[in-house]
């Protein structure tokens, strides 16, 4: 009645190591998903193709953010996603808070202050979207959310985004 059965020793040794290769597995998945550098790269063109003034978001589940006028790079527990965009030249408005409460004129556009209330000219606009453009994109901590706009100004049309 309390005899060891030679199959019963084998169906419990295989239960164990299937148990053991399955703890293994899940050990190696990652605890989150990679971030969603397609979904930002879409909302992002929408916003930027449009010919009219036009305000987006998108909820980032990132820890950090490379925004270039040709591409989003997401970063964070699950990993590191790019994603090309294209719309044309769009304007990281991306900046690092390093404990200052100033601004700078296009994140005041970019949150919805008109741009003749900012920039004296549409010049003075482009001269600063173009900064932007080429200013250096490195590794920022990523918002919450991302807000994409495009604004118009006399004959000057940017698609700001941070």
């Amino acid at each position: 009645m309390f005899e060891t059965h030679f199959d019963a020793t084998y169906a419990w040794l295989g239960v164990a190591l299937v148990s053991v290769a399955t703890a293994g597995v899940a050990a190696t998945l990652p605890a989150s998903p990679p971030p969603d550098a397609s979904g930002v790269a879409h909302t992002i063109d929408s916003v930027a193709d449009g010919a009219h003034p036009a305000t987006a978001e998108h909820g980032l589940a990132a820890n950090r953010i490379r925004l270039t006028d040709g591409s989003v790079t997401l970063g964070g527990a699950g990993g590191t996603t790019r994603s090309a965009l294209h719309a044309p030249r769009i304007t990281p408005v991306l900046e690092a808070r390093h404990g200052t409460s100033e601004r700078s004129d296009l994140r005041r556009v970019l949150e919805g202050v008109p741009p003749d209330a900012v920039f004296n000219t549409p010049r003075d606009l482009a001269a600063a979207a173009e900064r932007a453009r080429s200013a250096d994109h490195e590794w920022r901590p990523a918002p919450d959310r991302i807000t994409v706009r495009r604004v118009h100004y006399g004959g000057v049309h940017v698609t700001l985004v941070g």
